[in-house]
């Protein structure tokens, strides 16, 4: 800090501690007001990315074959399912859930055809259901039970659990609003765009942000009325609820589970490690208020902002946390140090110069930790943008709350009068000085090998996203997910989409077959679509992927198919007897089995490939590539003729995207904190010493990962700019302390002890603190929570003992700072 600076903040912090407590005050109440517009944005769209092309082809897609938001109840009561007491009251349940808002349609059992010994030819819109009285329900069971439409789709082929397909009301203001940003959009890139038309895509663009917000919040209100609506049937029956809607509004509901019954435990653990290291209300409440301060100020802030904070932010609180509490322990445990060992200095005094002298280093480590979770922005997903925003600002928070209400309050209160002995020898710190002097070189072999091991892990480490692995098997949504996979085929989906080639027809428009056919109107020429080698080809693609030992029910005209040659005797079915059933088949069933999945006027074909989440061996990018190939290899379709998209694969993509831009792109972290280590340091062999601590600690977390099976995914792909961020706190510090010592000792060794006895202290309290608190999360029935506070403790231990063991053996053995002018002392 400059000398004008440094009076400017002295007379302001240590001359008016009143005025600048009065200040953060009012910020307080200010953003404590907004915090109440503090929210979690539980929309599946939230972990997208926005700018994928694959994004907008899917939302053409759902608008072509009109695709709804839906979810999926499973129902198996304890007695027969096609019972008739059972039936009705499946019915009762499917006729309450039609009441609630939104919710356009309810597939199941009880809407299903059932064609007895209807000929193929004999279907009409008089269909029976299992709703009608005469029906036979035990031969109606069996049909249902082996119809390749319904079988693992709305029943399960055992029979006792019926699927129901609950559908909302497509949402016509957001796709319009959506159709004219992207149209606008488009228009942007292409340097088309008007004035005005800049302006309404201003307008549209906050108008789609204003509009997703409310429908979020009525989408969750709506799965709690499913859920409500469900409870009222649980006696008797099991029942689950799945869908990607349901998934990512559980993912919130834990989220806020866990913020909120942990939180309190985090802070007590907190508090009694503080208490425990420090032994005064004082040095417990200092960092509390901070934290307290720093934290309400950024909630505030995005509730202002209407920054919304998703699944993959939500440890924005507890990073916070962290980087508040290692501020405000790092002058606590420098106030103290010279308190204990400048006894003629009065507390004013003390309070400046430990104030002043921690300045430049806690605002490097606070420059270095910005810069590792700016990394994120350049992810391309706006929540991860946001989130490397949030914690870019809430680490400028935390050392401006720091290093003004800490000295501020300092300045306001009674001294501490605690006689403290200038003796600052700590067990654990001194005994890793003995350890780093006794091994000597044989520290950098340990490391070496520690290199080795997490390279190792780091080959063994995967991009995968496993919904089914976020919680514990002990959960009713693991449960619900694990049935799903074993009685209905999957909860999660894909479309594969295909634009089929022009194949010679078997007869042409104007053949009058006798039969009426012979008119050139619409309904006709649609007829004439389903010729025999189309519908066999759409038959084999169909069984093609069924056949994937990692798919689950496929949906799509050739189950259809396959009914149609079933109820034809097992016989094939030619062109005509297509364009006959065409103009037979009913409406209603066209709307359920025709038009989901057949666009005729794209001459284009719809399979919904349902995935089994509990599968251990599924790698989702790779079965999405296995697919799309073997299609174009299987039926010798171009690779513009085979187009896969859906929720899955918009998530791969976001772990593909994620993958490249953090983890590949954390050399360039690393060598931006490098140019930040040289800046502060002015030495390009201290900074290349520095950096190495920090690469190596990064890559023994992302090893261990590797080691114990944990991918990298939306969850956690995080975790390298966290592992980067915490470590170079403590370098930075460790660095600082033992360049600005190095002159009055005048050799490495001395350096080392007297640095691990002072600035090591406040970097182990900082660990002790951290991990005590985080350690609680390992109850949490959510995995990526347990994981989180497991993996944040690692980094926080593997920084701290690189920091105390490989930082210094490196500093001793190429001796960055010069020759030594001083023999090292016998003992310290």
């Amino acid at each position: 800090m400059s000398s004008s600076l440094a009076k400017l903040y002295s007379a302001l912090v240590f001359g008016k501690p009143s005025l600048v407590i009065a200040i953060l005050l009012v910020l307080v109440g200010f953003f404590g007001w907004q915090a109440q517009n503090f929210k979690l944005d539980a929309s599946a769209d939230s972990l997208l990315l926005e700018d994928d092309p694959d994004l907008e082809y899917s939302r053409q897609i759902n608008n072509r074959y009109g695709i709804r938001e839906s979810v999926t109840i499973a129902y198996t009561p304890e007695g027969d399912l096609f019972s008739r007491p059972e039936l009705t009251r499946l019915n009762n349940l499917r006729l309450e859930l039609l009441e609630i808002d939104r919710v356009e349609s309810v597939d199941s059992i009880l809407n299903v055809p059932v064609f007895e010994d209807t000929p193929l030819t004999g279907i009409s819109e008089d269909y029976l259901t299992l709703m009608d009285e005469e029906i036979d329900l035990l031969s109606a069971r069996e049909e249902i039970v082996h119809n390749p439409v319904f079988r693992n789709a709305v029943i399960s082929p055992d029979g006792t659990t019926a699927g129901m397909l609950v559908s909302f009301t497509i949402d016509d203001i957001s796709r319009s609003l959506l159709s004219r940003r992207t149209e606008l959009r488009n228009k942007a890139r292409a340097e088309m765009l008007t004035a005005e038309e800049s302006q309404e895509l201003r307008q549209v663009e906050a108008d789609y942000a204003e509009h997703s917000v409310l429908a979020a919040d009525r989408q969750h209100a709506n799965i709690a009325t499913i859920r409500q609506t469900l409870d009222r049937y649980r006696d008797g029956a099991q029942i689950y609820l799945g869908g990607a809607p349901m998934i990512a509004d559980d993912l919130v509901t834990f989220v806020q589970g866990d913020l909120s019954s942990f939180s309190f435990a985090v802070v007590i653990l907190i508090i009694f490690a503080l208490g425990l290291i420090f032994r005064k209300i004082r040095w417990v409440a200092l960092p509390l208020a901070c934290c307290a301060v720093a934290g309400i100020i950024m909630v505030g802030f995005l509730g202002l902002m209407d920054w919304r904070v998703t699944v993959v932010s939500s440890n924005f609180i507890s990073l916070l946390l962290i980087i508040t509490i290692s501020l405000t322990v790092h002058l606590i445990v420098r106030y103290r140090e010279l308190r204990a060992t400048r006894h003629f200095s009065n507390h004013d005094k003390l309070l400046r110069h430990s104030v002043l002298s921690m300045f430049r280093p806690c605002l490097y480590t606070a420059l270095t930790t910005a810069v590792a979770f700016g990394s994120l922005i350049v992810s391309g997903i706006l929540p991860i943008i946001t989130f490397g925003w949030m914690m870019m600002m809430g680490v400028a928070t935390a050392l401006i709350v720091a290093f003004t209400l800490f000295p501020a309050i300092l300045s306001s209160i009674k001294p501490d009068e605690t006689q403290l002995s200038p003796n600052l020898s700590l067990n654990l710190t001194s005994g890793l000085a003995k350890i780093t002097d006794t091994l000597h070189t044989k520290i950098l072999y340990i490391y070496l090998l520690v290199v080795l091991f997490s390279g190792i892990g780091l080959a063994q480490l995967r991009v995968e996203n496993s919904f089914i692995d976020y919680f514990r098997e002990s959960t009713e949504i693991f449960q619900g997910m694990t049935l799903f996979d074993n009685k209905l085929g999957g909860t999660l989906s894909f479309d594969v989409v295909v634009d089929l080639p022009k194949l010679e027809e078997e007869f042409d428009n104007n053949f009058d077959d006798g039969f009426g056919f012979g008119d050139t109107d619409d309904s006709s020429d649609k007829a004439y679509w389903f010729t025999a080698p189309k519908m066999e080809m759409v038959k084999a693609i169909h069984q093609y992927l069924d056949n994937d030992p990692q798919t689950g029910k496929v949906l799509s005209f050739g189950a259809v198919i396959e009914l149609a040659e079933q109820l034809n005797g097992n016989q094939p079915i030619d062109g005509l007897l297509w364009a006959v059933l065409y103009n037979r088949i009913p409406e209603t069933l066209k709307a359920t089995v025709l038009n989901p999945f057949v666009s005729i006027e794209d001459d284009q074909l719809r399979f919904n490939v349902r995935i089994i989440e509990s599968a251990e061996d599924l790698n989702r990018n790779e079965l999405l590539q296995r697919i799309e190939a073997g299609l174009q290899e299987e039926f010798g379709f171009e690779d513009e003729q085979v187009q896969l998209t859906g929720i899955l694969v918009m998530y791969n993509n976001v772990l593909q995207s994620l993958f490249k831009s953090q983890i590949l792109t954390l050399g360039v972290v690393m060598l931006a904190i490098m140019l930040m280590f040289l800046t502060l340091f002015r030495s390009f062999k201290i900074a290349l010493i520095c950096i190495i601590p920090n690469a190596i600690a990064a890559g023994f977390v992302l090893g261990i990962m590797g080691w114990l099976g944990i991918p990298l995914d939306i969850m956690t792909i995080t975790i390298a700019a966290i592992s980067v961020g915490i470590g170079v706190d403590n370098t930075i510090h460790y660095m600082h302390r033992f360049k600005r010592e190095f002159p009055r000792f005048g050799n490495y060794r001395d350096t080392m002890f007297f640095c691990h006895n002072s600035i090591g202290r406040a970097m182990y309290f900082t660990s002790l603190t951290i991990v005590a608190g985080f350690s609680i999360l390992a109850l949490s029935n959510f995995i990526p929570t347990i994981v989180f506070g497991l993996l944040t403790s690692l980094a926080m231990l593997v920084a701290l003992i690189g920091s105390l063991t490989l930082l210094p053996q490196l500093l001793i053995t190429f001796k960055p700072l010069g020759d030594e002018t001083q023999s090292s002392s016998e003992s310290i």
